[in-house]
């Protein structure tokens, strides 16, 4: 038996001995995703125990460093762990910014001392994260934005304005794109780090078409943050006026955050709809419906292959673009197929037979996967130019 056939074994039996048969079923609501943080409270004893036994095992983050919370598995061993994973359909033991996004770029640009500090907090769920890059104006086009941090020697005073911030009203931390030049577009910009609970600090939720939103207006008012946490932790990541760099290295791996957020689901849409329909499908609807399956399919195959291309260091840097497109169109039409299974119920937007409208309400929220992150608008531009190379406009 080789060393990747005994890992898939210990792996097998490890997770059937240590998953609760309760975090094997599909997530229902807001309450079954653990996101950790200071304030954060267990939905029940099976969430709590599946989180603190991957934890203890570095299963939250099972690729990164011992020495920052990890398993410190290899690409292939991790690859394993996933499949095994989505075999008993074991759900994630922790939902993470931090590991999604400020994670690949701490381990990246970061000092040892912020490796230390923040990776470790992240993987054992004791920090929860938001992103603070959009603003209003400054969407798409991102280095427009106005956030201004004047430099006070040991600290930056920031003033400014983030919008669509996720859960910044449930977030310890934000890792921020501030303006500290004025003169320079792109290398005038640095990418901070400091706690949402600081004076100044403000934030109000933004209430979306389907009723309700984790989108937030983060405020700052003369936030003071400093430039260093210690030794060797400093308040930014990378350099001073260079945060654009570390902002594009993440912004990719956002992209394939939000890719991934139900592009790949073959059985949602599929099942709905054969529940919903007692078993007869339209037969239009049922081409469709195969049509998505296959879809699904090769996007899950893509991205496994660019997965394991990143691991050997021969991605192409605009794969993410690729993923975030692809992913997200995916998933707005396997909620369309959804909708159209269930007719005129599909509709309904208050009972408890539908979860409170929760079909509904979720189909609406979908219309933003292409415009966050990137709108697709923006994808196919970037994917034309640097994949297809043909020349611009």
């Amino acid at each position: 038996m080789s060393d990747l056939e005994s890992f898939r074994a210990e792996t097998r039996v490890w997770l059937e001995a240590n998953c609760p048969p309760e975090m094997r079923k599909p997530v229902r609501d807001e309450a079954d995703v653990y996101w950790g943080g200071r304030n954060a409270t267990f939905k029940n004893d099976a969430q709590k125990a599946w989180f603190e036994v991957c934890r203890d095992k570095g299963y939250t983050v099972p690729e990164w460093p011992k020495e920052y919370g990890g398993a410190g598995l290899s690409p292939a061993e991790g690859k394993v762990l996933r499949q095994e994973m989505a075999r008993i359909g074991a759900r994630p033991p922790l939902s993470s910014f931090g590991i999604w996004m400020l994670g690949p770029a701490l381990l990246h640009f970061g000092t040892e001392g912020q490796k230390k500090r923040f990776l470790n907090e992240i993987a054992a769920g004791e920090i929860r994260w938001c992103q603070g890059y959009s603003e209003p104006g400054s969407g798409s086009d991102l280095v427009s934005m106005q956030t201004f941090g004047e430099d006070k020697g040991d600290h930056w005073v920031v003033n400014g304005q983030k919008i669509w911030t996720s859960y910044a009203d449930e977030a310890d931390w934000i890792f921020c794109l501030v303006r500290t030049d004025k003169q320079n577009k792109y290398q005038g910009i640095t990418f901070m780090l400091f706690d949402m609970a600081g004076d100044g600090v403000s934030t109000k939720p933004i209430k979306l078409i389907s009723g309700n939103s984790p989108f937030c207006e983060t405020f700052f008012d003369d936030v003071e943050v400093p430039k260093s946490y210690g030794e060797d932790c400093p308040g930014y990541v990378g350099e001073i006026n260079r945060g654009w760099d570390v902002a594009k290295y993440l912004l990719g791996h956002e992209r394939e955050m939000i890719s991934g957020a139900g592009g790949g689901d073959r059985t949602a849409a599929i099942g709905a709809a054969l529940k919903r329909n007692a078993g007869e499908i339209d037969p239009v609807l049922r081409a469709e419906l195969a049509q998505f399956d296959v879809d699904a399919l090769a996007y899950s195959a893509m991205g496994e292959k660019f997965l394991d291309e990143l691991k050997v260091g021969k991605a192409h840097p605009a794969q993410p673009n690729m993923m975030k497109y692809a992913g997200t169109e995916l998933n707005k039409r396997r909620h369309e197929l959804m909708m159209a299974a269930g007719g005129s119920r599909a509709l309904e937007w208050e009972s408890e037979e539908t979860g409170g409208g929760k079909g509904a309400r979720n189909w609406l929220r979908t219309k933003a996967n292409s415009i966050e992150g990137g709108t697709s608008e923006v994808m196919l531009n970037v994917i034309s130019k640097r994949i297809l190379d043909l020349p611009g406009a």
